[in-house]
């Protein structure tokens, strides 16, 4: 046996170095997909951001220079007489309170309603139940005019027309934030609720001290959907309620437009304002809106 038949050492190293070594082709095919994915979101956030940084601008501008030529999205001379003027010009204190009021106690019942009867229809075997999951998601078939006419005589007859409880009981009950729950809790394992049935707890209490604090951030992603929908309603509220000191925000800001003329200065600023709440709630609350680990308490 000659020398040269002993394998050195270094070519067994080299050797497993060349196969640790990853395609060039790979690397290169990861970051392509990377830069073009991040390209294309910020491609669109510009494209819905510049309508609404469009907006913003345009309510610093004084009414000469909105529709000055040619236009511009910078205000030469900013101010905030828009702004000064659509809150001196109608009633808006009380009016985001009237807004707030409704929002809030909406929110809050429709989470709770929506929680319960997503939990009943995910985790209770009943084809009635079945059926009647079937007659919500039917509901958001229809557009919203055709309920107005039957959602208004019923609440007129039950005398709650002008009143705030005319507004907030309709909205209590949605398919969205139904299906929402229904979907969550279908994902948490049926063992989780046996082994709380075998440790003796009551329906009640798995449903309370369980599923709930489980379902905490889908109840906080339809508490920001609820409080926005109702925030910027604006057709049902204007048929419920006739009295000035009852208007929500939207109403408001639709009292400012003339019947003949628009101060576009005043409207624009009247409408950012309103924007304001939506913003800050959704930056308070967006935090707390992460993902759960439903398998919580089980072992494997």
């Amino acid at each position: 046996m000659t020398t040269t038949d002993i394998p050195r050492p270094a070519d067994a190293g080299s050797g497993r170095a060349v196969s640790k070594k990853r395609p060039r082709g790979a690397a290169t095919g990861g970051l392509r997909q990377a830069v073009s994915a991040t390209t294309l979101l910020w491609i669109l956030a510009c494209l819905y951001g510049l309508p609404v940084l469009w907006f913003i601008l345009s309510s610093l501008k004084p009414a000469s220079d909105l529709f000055s030529y040619p236009l511009t999205l910078v205000p030469h001379n900013p101010t905030l007489s828009g702004f000064k003027a659509a809150w001196s010009s109608a009633n808006f204190s009380q009016y985001f309170i009237n807004t707030t009021i409704v929002c809030v106690i909406t929110t809050i019942l429709t989470v709770g309603v929506s929680c319960c009867t997503g939990y009943a229809l995910a985790k209770y075997d009943n084809k009635w139940l079945k059926v009647f999951f079937l007659c919500i998601l039917a509901t958001t078939m229809l557009p919203s005019e055709v309920m107005l006419a039957p959602e208004f005589l019923v609440v007129r007859d039950l005398g709650l027309y002008n009143s705030f409880a005319g507004i907030i009981l309709p909205a209590v009950l949605t398919a969205t934030g139904c299906f929402m729950f229904r979907q969550f809790f279908l994902t948490v394992p049926d063992e989780l609720v046996e082994a709380a049935r075998i440790d003796g707890a009551k329906e009640l209490s798995i449903f309370l001290r369980i599923m709930v604090p489980l379902s905490r951030p889908i109840m906080l992603t339809l508490a920001i959907l609820s409080f926005q929908w109702r925030w910027n309603d604006y057709i049902w509220p204007l048929l419920m309620l006739n009295d000035p000191n009852k208007f929500t925000v939207q109403i408001g800001i639709q009292s400012i437009v003339g019947a003949q003329n628009i101060n576009w200065s005043v409207l624009l600023g009247a409408s950012v304002i309103s924007m304001i709440p939506l913003i800050a709630v959704f930056l308070v609350f967006q935090r707390y809106v992460m993902g759960a680990d439903i398998n919580a308490g089980l072992k494997d």
